[in-house]
């Protein structure tokens, strides 16, 4: 070989060898990066305010992302049949008897220090008939009557005590022009609750208690109501919805009117939770929360918690996963991450190791609280359906009592089981994982779809837009809404300069005042259209650079912008002097649907963020 050759060759091996290892290197950090986040899918954008960022303080060292999944467990069930269950999830809509088929992909944590420290009591509704627990409730929402006292007061009118004197006080008040009772029955968690609500100590008897476990254990689908207690839920559902004078036009009022009724003194009570008590107060309004009465003369609230939560099994299999989830599991149920949740004091503890300060507007509620006369509602997705539609029919004079029961217990034993047809096949699936290079390939692919969506020339949107991996599988119309967050996300377009463009950019990356501001780097922000570098310091985000085709963007440029966001974080970005913005018409979820139906397509994802850290 000659000297020329010799040296090519000698070059070409080299190359190789450091393109291998820049390409292993690559790789070892993405991997290394994967191996170190825990991924949390909370159940509503509420959680992604205050409760995560808390949980990521306590944390400093972990890389925790925070997605805003779907309240729903057919989310989960969807993305465990194509494998990518995340490490922890948390649902607020739940029940042991709709989570039974995501039990084997679940830990048990029957035998943890978290489960331990919940109240038997509690604890008892979590427990699978072979005495396993997948689900841990955090704390409670309290649920009961909320009565205007100040109107009471006006009246003279005795505050009620139990159901006879509860139904006395509405008929004077309708005597003097004012209704009594009457709530948002329009929406199934209202039917559902009034209905379980005044019936508690049937329910809750020894019978029902061995109905209750049966269904939330079932050994074959078809579990439907039994013939002992369930027909007296009904009666008294029929006799509550004559006691209140309900009729089929309560059914046109949602919650806002029902609001207005009773601000303005036109209705001395309706159903809700202990934060409506509060605010209520904290308006001027003198309000008490009222329990359930029950026919037998107790008194009872209803509860449901702020959410439940589940690790994967899969954690098991690596020593340093599981140790990192367990630890961000411990943080969530510690005292100062409910303290968060509780926020007013509007929330009732489930955990012997916590001490939460309930408001002393709801003072008159905790010698029922002390005596343990909370009732977890039954909750799983058929018992909504139902509810709705046969406490609806009930209140329309549609169905007596037996009727009610009868369809009920029909629905329950013989569910729909029509499975929806898919409109979409996507071949490629996407990680939603945050790498510092790149950013996340699912979040990028879903806002490079959106931009083309909106025909905008850019596209910005907020970390917690999007719900999770793109998977390669096929998609009916609900599960194409749910790649997208389900509160209240929204398309705001416009023409901006490369000036308002670049101040668009810093105020989704460093914070803007009013707005949301990232707390870690899973919730940084997407772009599609542009690329951005972010430098990472401390916990703070500060922006670098804005490049389009690679070059930076020059001030008077001009480009069709695309922001999403809710309403409340995009007002600081609407300003007055130059309003360059305005709101699409439809939810992002419901014109991506459209967009779907009509042959779109979710697009390829590529690298719009380049993370850099002192």
């Amino acid at each position: 070989m000659n000297s020329n050759k010799r040296i090519k060759f000698i070059s070409v091996i080299l190359m190789v060898v450091m393109m291998t290892t820049q390409f292993t290197g690559c790789g070892s950090k993405k991997d290394k990066e994967r191996a170190n986040t825990v991924t949390v899918y909370l159940w509503s954008m509420v959680l992604y305010d205050k409760y995560a960022p808390y949980i990521q303080a306590q944390l400093p060292d972990m890389n925790i992302q925070f997605i805003v999944g779907q309240n729903d467990l057919d989310f989960y069930k969807f993305i465990e049949r194509n494998g990518e269950l995340p490490d922890i999830i948390m649902s607020r809509r739940f029940s042991r008897h709709d989570a039974v088929a995501l039990k084997d992909h679940l830990m048990d944590l029957s035998a943890t220090e978290e489960a331990g420290a919940v109240y038997e009591s509690y604890m008892k509704d979590f427990t699978n008939a072979d005495g396993t627990i997948n689900w841990l409730p955090i704390c409670g929402t309290a649920d009961g009557i909320v009565a205007n006292k100040a109107l009471f007061d006006k009246y003279n009118i005795p505050l009620p005590t139990d159901y006879d004197s509860f139904v006395a006080a509405c008929n004077t008040f309708e005597e003097h022009g004012i209704r009594g009772f009457v709530s948002d029955f329009v929406y199934d968690y209202t039917c559902m609750e009034v209905l379980q609500g005044i019936s508690i100590p049937e329910i809750t008897s020894m019978e029902g208690e061995m109905w209750r476990s049966s269904y939330e254990d079932p050994a074959d689908s078809e579990q439907g109501l039994d013939d002992t207690i369930w027909p007296v839920v009904f009666e008294n559902m029929e006799q509550f919805i004559a006691d209140m004078h309900l009729t089929a036009d309560d059914l046109e009022l949602d919650y806002n009117p029902i609001i207005e009724m009773y601000k303005e003194g036109k209705l001395a009570m309706f159903r809700d939770g202990g934060s409506a008590v509060i605010s209520m107060n904290e308006e001027g309004i003198e309000t008490m929360f009222l329990p359930y009465y029950g026919k037998d003369g107790e008194q009872w609230i209803l509860t449901y918690p702020e959410f439940q939560v589940a690790v994967n099994k899969d954690v098991e299999n690596d020593a340093t996963r599981k140790e990192n989830a367990m630890k961000v599991l411990n943080v969530m149920l510690s005292e100062g991450a409910q303290k968060v949740l509780s926020n007013k004091g509007d929330v009732i503890t489930y955990n012997r190791n916590v001490n939460l300060e309930m408001s002393p507007y709801l003072d008159n509620i905790k010698p029922l609280i002390e005596q343990n006369h909370l009732y977890i509602r039954i909750a799983s997705n058929d018992f909504f359906a139902a509810s709705k539609e046969v406490v609806q029919k009930m209140i329309k004079g549609e169905y007596d009592a037996k009727q009610a029961y009868e369809a009920f217990d029909s629905q329950l034993r013989y569910p729909n089981d029509n499975q929806p047809e898919s409109i979409y096949t996507q071949e490629t699936g996407y990680s939603n994982i945050f790498y510092t290079k790149g950013g996340s390939e699912s979040y990028s692919a879903m806002a490079n779809t959106v931009r083309n969506m909106y025909g905008g020339d850019v596209l910005i949107a907020p970390g917690y837009s999007f719900t999770g991996s793109v998977l390669a599988t096929e998609y009916t119309e609900k599960q194409i809404s749910n790649l997208i967050m389900p509160n209240g996300l929204w398309a705001y377009s416009g023409e901006m300069t490369g000036l308002e463009l670049k101040e668009c950019v810093r105020g989704y990356v460093e914070g803007i005042e009013g707005g949301f501001t990232p707390f870690n780097r899973g919730s940084l922000p997407i772009v599609s259209g542009i690329t951005i570098e972010v430098q990472e310091k401390d916990g703070v985000y500060t922006l670098l650079s804005v490049k389009k085709d690679g070059n930076e963007i020059g001030d008077e440029d001009v480009f069709n912008v695309v922001c999403l966001n809710t309403d409340v974080y995009m007002e600081p970005f609407m300003h007055e002097e130059r309003p360059v913005l305005e709101r699409a018409d439809n939810l992002v979820r419901a014109d991506l649907v459209g967009y779907i139906t009509e042959g779109g397509s979710i697009e390829a994802p590529g690298d719009y963020i380049t993370l850099k850290e002192k």
